[in-house]
């Protein structure tokens, strides 16, 4: 069965946007934009909530007419190649290769882990993030946190309800900045 696994970039203070929505802050050296592009290699599908996949999608179809950041000239030809799926109940189609799934988030989501393939990777969308928590449905979350303090804005699991713990299965640092905090449910165990 394919796994779910959570990327999220946090603040030292545990917020995924500032105050005013600004996502500005994460820095990819090549480190982390190493450890991100091996991830995207491992995975079959990716995964947003809606507005999250918005951004993307106004960005990563021409992202190279848009940027010389050797991360995003890496990522721009993967993302538009692998499936997407985005959940929303707004949202009735998407192009680039992707799906809108949002009718039963817990049925649905368990019908795309059955699916073959590699994993799914959610990298966005703090509310379906939490949601998805709550049903317990993903699988290792890898919580990249950035030497930034924000003060205020979206937290990484709003709503997010319950209990669980989960066991820390690695740590680094990249770039002489970025932690990376890897954990896994802890029924997961293999």
């Amino acid at each position: 069965m394919r796994e779910i696994v959570h990327l999220v970039h946090t603040s030292l203070d545990g917020y995924v946007e500032g105050p005013n929505g600004e996502f500005d802050w994460p820095v990819m050296g090549p480190e982390l934009s190493a450890y991100s592009q091996a991830l995207t290699d491992r995975s079959g599908t990716f995964a947003y909530g809606r507005r999250v996949w918005e951004m993307m999608a106004a960005y990563w179809p021409e992202a190279e007419s848009h940027t010389d950041h050797p991360h995003d000239l890496a990522f721009a030809p993967v993302w538009r190649a692998t499936p997407k799926v985005v959940f929303s109940r707004t949202l009735e189609k998407a192009d680039w290769n992707t799906r809108v799934l949002g009718a039963d988030l817990a049925a649905e989501t368990a019908a795309l882990k059955r699916e073959p393939g590699g994993d799914i990777v959610l990298m966005g969308g703090a509310e379906l993030a939490g949601a998805l928590t709550g049903l317990g449905l993903i699988d290792e979350y890898l919580v990249v946190v950035h030497p930034v303090v924000l003060g205020g804005g979206k937290r990484a699991f709003p709503g997010a309800t319950g209990r669980f713990g989960l066991e820390l299965a690695d740590s680094r640092v990249f770039d002489g900045q970025a932690v990376l905090l890897r954990y896994r449910r802890a029924e997961n165990r293999g």
